[in-house]
């Protein structure tokens, strides 16, 4: 079960990663748009990496408690130790994935990343049902990017893709409750994390010493 100990940890390890990536903020003309809700995000049309044509805020997002990260099929360093990290996530989940929390992995190379690519990564990494993997087009890719929180202020920083795999994004949609945490992270920090943004899990701990609180 998890502890308020282990929420503090895995929300501070989300800290430290943030640090570790430079501190998110406005990186010029793609600050993201201020607001909630679809003013927050863009809708484009993306492909599943099934090639259903899904609509990204309105029929993924929207109402909805949403784990989500970055990726390349070609990437052969941070993502698949990643990816195998998150897939003890979504087994930590079990039936609450695709019922009431939903993981998405985004493309970050969607020039080369088609659907067919994306299954492929899924039947290498042995990962299940419940997790959507997704491509479109590049421009769309970029806007989701920034307005996800996946970017650096320094531009040297933001041009590498390997420091966009290393975070996962968070969130219930309904509440307009964000945070991150480090992909790398142990599996049970990030689960915390997911717990701590959506309000119908109860938290136990209540009876730990106020040090520990």
């Amino acid at each position: 079960m998890n502890t308020r100990r282990n929420l503090i940890g895995g929300l501070g390890a989300g800290v430290l990663g943030l640090a570790a990536l430079g501190a998110l903020g406005a990186a010029g003309e793609r600050r993201p748009t201020p607001g909630t809700g679809a003013a927050r995000f863009p809708n484009p049309i993306l492909l599943t990496h099934q090639g259903r044509r899904v609509a990204f805020y309105d029929d993924l997002i929207r109402g909805k408690v949403v784990v989500l990260n970055m990726m390349y099929a070609s990437c052969g360093r941070n993502c698949p130790t990643a990816t195998a990290n998150l897939r003890k996530v979504q087994q930590m989940l079990g039936e609450r994935l695709g019922r009431d929390v939903f993981m998405y992995s985004i493309t970050l190379q969607p020039e080369l990343d088609q659907p067919r690519h994306l299954q492929e990564y899924i039947d290498k990494f042995g990962i299940g049902p419940g997790w959507e993997y997704l491509t479109g087009a590049p421009q769309d890719i970029l806007d989701l990017r920034y307005a996800l929180g996946f970017y650096d202020v320094d531009p040297l920083v933001d041009g590498n893709q390997l420091t966009h795999t290393g975070m996962v994004r968070i969130g219930n949609e309904p509440i307009d409750r964000w945070t991150m945490a480090p992909s790398l992270t142990d599996p049970g920090h990030i689960l915390s994390a997911i717990n701590h943004v959506d309000h119908r899990v109860e938290l136990v701990g209540e009876g730990l010493p106020e040090e520990e609180a």
